[in-house]
């Protein structure tokens, strides 16, 4: 600890109790900074090589577990009905198209499922070549186009980049984790558990949007923790300085330009233009950001902390986040403005006494657009829209419902299983281990936020919280487990914090740790052993139907 000097003195009583030691030279601006970086939680260092080669080994079997097989099964899953189709309609024309009926009347009660049989046997041009109207934003649906861009007559390719998005995502959870926690062996952890979790498989080899939404979310995630140390950094650096040169200003230093920050701003812009609940999270991760500024300044020693972080930091996290996100999501839209027939394209020029007046006519007709698909979300009720896989968030945690991607049985003629009875399944089924040990991990990480005020612990919560929270306020629309994949990640993040704890620090003694390496290694143990029990429902592997069965453990599972 550097001696305090006079100067000191007059610099603690400007700055408050505790504030940075004053000096002159180079010396005495290196001891205050090496001060302050201690006190702001700093050295942190990047990952080393080991880290990435762990990122990259967690990677590879994340790769294996998503992209061997993942043609099967060979036709349309689920909601890939909707957004595989959209997708090859963008490869078309760049907008939703309207599919082709069937040309036989349909029996009252069942699905018309022409357009289907058509493109599953490979006639992928279903469409009439009216515009459709749909309630979701652009970007994922063009993640997908990506993929089938290759070869669009491969059901490999229909979920070739869902695939990738979810092992890229393992990669980066790893590397996220060992920055947020400080330690190479809680990221690979954080990774195993991802890339071993049935919920992110199914997802990631299936072409819905909410991997896409989560992956972003994801990425935004690790931008602003890059960008708080690199702050933070700054902050001391500059504090220093301002002291010895006599300089700073009680309110604190300007921290320049933040591309970090500017970068998650672009991914959540991406995410609200996968899914429009990506809204809850740039609001939940934008106003973390500025409370990590504020926390930043007061550590600092800064006197005006508040006032300082609300007029130099606050306005400039909202302008590298807010707008730029809003310009992300409007570019996404670019297929719809480019073609003079999407779907209410012309809507304002046909409507012009309806019309917003000041807006040109082709952001009025989107604007209408946005109205319309409001009133379609808000509208979906258990009532009018039930569901035999719908749910209410309370049971998501515990995966109380999961959702039936695909399944075929007997009754389809499904054989070759060796028994009389076979079965080829999808179910979007949480590894138990991951979702019921995070379930409690999540009461222990907000106990730790509160009870040991742990920033790592609040860093978790809020993304998890801004992906979950919201559904609690639609009780009466129709709403799916399947819809939990966006915080997934941070489930697993409070997993691997809470097993943290239970392994102990590295300070402990050897037979401390020696039981909580047993105790924490348990637990991984039995999650890579659920992902090779509960593998083949993951995957739509041909089984026979009692084995099925064995691991439809709860009777809503089915």
């Amino acid at each position: 600890m550097a001696t305090v000097t006079s100067t000191a003195v007059l610099e603690r009583r400007r700055f408050g109790r505790g504030g940075p030691v004053s000096g002159s030279g180079g010396s005495a601006v290196r001891a205050t900074r090496e001060t302050l970086r201690e006190r702001l939680g700093l050295p942190h260092p990047d990952p080393a090589w080991w880290a990435w080669a762990v990122a990259g080994v967690m990677g590879l079997l994340a790769g294996v577990l998503r992209f061997v097989n993942l043609g099967r099964p060979d036709s349309l899953a689920f909601d890939e009905t909707y957004y595989v189709k959209q997708a090859y309609s963008y490869l078309l024309v760049g907008h939703e198209l309207s599919v082709t009926e069937s040309p036989t009347p349909i029996p009252e009660g069942e699905d018309d499922t022409y357009a289907n049989d058509l493109f599953n046997s490979g006639t992928l041009d279903v469409f009439d070549r009216t515009p459709d109207f749909v309630v979701h934003p652009p970007l994922g649906k063009w993640m997908i186009a990506a993929g089938m861009q290759i070869d669009p007559d491969d059901t490999f390719f229909w979920r070739f980049s869902a695939a990738v998005v979810g092992t890229l995502s393992v990669v980066l959870i790893v590397l996220v984790a060992r920055r947020l926690l400080g330690s190479t062996l809680l990221g690979g952890v954080a990774g195993l558990l991802l890339a071993v979790d049935g919920h992110h498989i199914v997802h990631s080899r299936t072409s819905l949007l909410d991997i896409f939404l989560s992956f972003w979310i994801l990425v935004a995630f690790a931008f602003l923790l890059a960008d708080r140390f690199q702050a933070r950094e700054r902050l001391a650096e500059r504090v220093a300085q301002g002291l010895s040169a006599g300089t700073l200003s009680p309110y604190g230093p300007w921290l320049g330009w933040r591309p970090f920050r500017l970068l998650a701003g672009v991914s959540l812009g991406a995410a609200c233009a996968t899914k429009w609940s990506g809204l809850y999270v740039l609001a939940a991760l934008g106003l973390l950001t500025v409370l990590w500024d504020l926390d930043a300044r007061r550590r600092a020693g800064v006197r005006r902390w508040f006032v300082g972080g609300l007029v130099r930091d606050s306005w400039v996290a909202f302008l590298a986040m807010v707008p730029v996100a809003f310009v992300v999501y409007l570019a996404s839209w670019f297929g719809w403005f480019r073609a003079p027939d999407s779907y209410n394209r012309t809507w304002a020029a046909e409507n012009p006494e309806q019309a917003v007046s000041w807006l040109p006519d082709s952001l009025a007709g989107l604007w209408q657009y946005h109205v319309s698909a409001y009133d379609f979300h808000t509208g979906i009720n258990t009532v009018d829209n039930e569901h035999p896989y719908m749910s209410n968030p309370w049971s998501w945690l515990v995966m109380g419902r999961p959702t039936s991607f695909f399944y075929q049985g007997q009754a389809d003629g499904v054989t070759g299983c060796g028994a009389d009875a076979c079965t080829r399944a999808v179910t979007s089924l949480g590894n138990p281990v991951v979702w019921w040990g995070g379930a409690l991990a999540v009461v222990v990480v907000a106990l730790a936020w509160v009870l040991r005020q742990d920033w790592r612990a609040g860093a978790i919560l809020v993304p998890f919280a801004a992906s979950y929270l919201p559904w609690f306020m639609y009780q009466e629309r129709t709403i799916f487990t399947f819809y939990a994949i966006a915080f997934t990640p941070f489930l697993v993040l409070a997993l691997t914090y809470a097993l943290g704890l239970v392994l102990g620090p590295a300070t402990a003694s050897a037979d401390r740790r020696l039981w909580g390496a047993v105790g924490a290694g348990a637990v991984v143990v039995a999650a890579v052993g659920c992902l090779l029990f509960f593998y083949p429902v993951w995957t739509a592997e041909l089984i026979t139907t009692d084995e099925w069965r064995l691991r439809m453990w709860w009777p809503s599972w089915v």
